[in-house]
């Protein structure tokens, strides 16, 4: 006689409950929301998922995906309800609290191990190029020039050198060797680290939307908030990328630091762009940036951003070429 097979396990159950948990926690998180003395929800979350939204969807291209992401996150989210492991006292609302950013951050990642390829395409020397002269215009606009110690200079010194060396290789057809496309990444993330701080600052710093009284200016502070939502995939991203230089405790360094070098440098496109696309890039920044300068027309942090979105945008409406130079026209050194 022949064994009959065993039929195995259905798994099928399993997702239905977990929706089915997620709802009825979902509903017991919006009416401890509702009758807490404190206001646990901002309405300028709103504007940040929006903004992660809005640039989840340009970089999948499909709405599908953003929600089957959206389910997905949400999900895991809830595991932020969870007590901590040094936590003496659980306080659900102060659970509730975190649990935006905990989605925030885990939608990030996923959309970074998802869109790794695509996220990786997208630096290139005209993306340096834009950060060397943001990090120029952030130095001049702040007046650190004028600080008058050895360390800032020494920074300031650096920054200039690291910024020269981006926009000669975007203004020239040099070819892209693997250091030099080691060192334009390793400064393009401390750039994004930097502006990332100062963007999360500078964002939470003017309250929440509601706070003010006057139409405009709420609308002001939700495109900022709606900036640091588009922004958020790539400043989790370089961040990421910063700190794996560091060693961790059990690791081989030496190993993890390879691996670090190989994903700086294959994050960097080996391709060049042509040098008219650069110097309208030069002259985009220069425009935006020195008008906001003498004028004051928006904080420096959401000039910045504003650039990083609009210009590729500018550059699909002109109908700039998206093939890159040929091999030919690389200068071998």
């Amino acid at each position: 006689m022949t064994k009959r097979k065993s039929a195995g396990y259905d798994l099928m159950p399993f997702p239905i409950i977990l929706v089915i948990v997620a709802l009825f926690l979902t509903i017991y998180i919006g009416y401890r929301a509702y009758i807490s003395d404190r206001n646990l929800f901002s309405l300028s979350l709103v504007a940040v998922f929006a903004g992660l939204f809005y640039e989840s969807f340009r970089i999948s291209e499909n709405w599908k995906h953003v929600i089957y992401k959206f389910i997905g996150t949400y999900i895991f989210s809830l595991l932020s309800f969870l007590p901590g492991r040094k936590e003496q006292v659980y306080d659900f609302e102060i659970h509730i609290e975190i649990w935006p950013y905990y989605f925030i951050f885990c939608f990030s990642i996923l959309s970074i191990i998802i869109h790794q390829d695509k996220l990786i395409a997208k630096l290139t020397e005209g993306t340096t190029l834009m950060l060397s002269l943001s990090i120029i215009y952030w130095t001049l606009d702040y007046g650190f020039l004028n600080i008058d110690h050895w360390f800032a200079k020494t920074c300031i010194i650096v920054a200039l050198l690291f910024s020269l060396f981006s926009i000669v290789h975007a203004l020239t057809y040099i070819k892209l060797s693997r250091s030099v496309r080691l060192t334009l990444s390793i400064w393009s993330t401390v750039i994004t680290g930097i502006f990332a701080i100062e963007n999360i600052i500078k964002v939470y710093s003017n309250g929440d939307i509601t706070s003010t009284q006057y139409l405009p200016h709420g609308l002001f502070i939700s495109l900022q908030y709606f900036l640091l939502g588009v922004s958020a995939i790539y400043i989790i991203q370089n961040i990421y990328l910063l700190f794996s230089f560091l060693p961790s405790r059990n690791g081989n360094y030496r190993r993890e630091l390879k691996e670090t070098i190989n994903q700086h440098i294959d994050r960097f496109s080996p391709n060049q762009v042509y040098i008219f696309q650069s110097v309208l890039g030069i002259l985009y920044t220069v425009v935006i940036y020195g008008t906001n300068h003498k004028y004051q027309i928006m904080p420096t942090h959401m000039a910045i951003w504003l650039v990083f979105m609009t210009f590729p945008l500018i550059s699909l409406f002109l109908g700039l070429p998206n093939k890159y130079p040929t091999e030919k026209m690389f200068v071998k050194y």
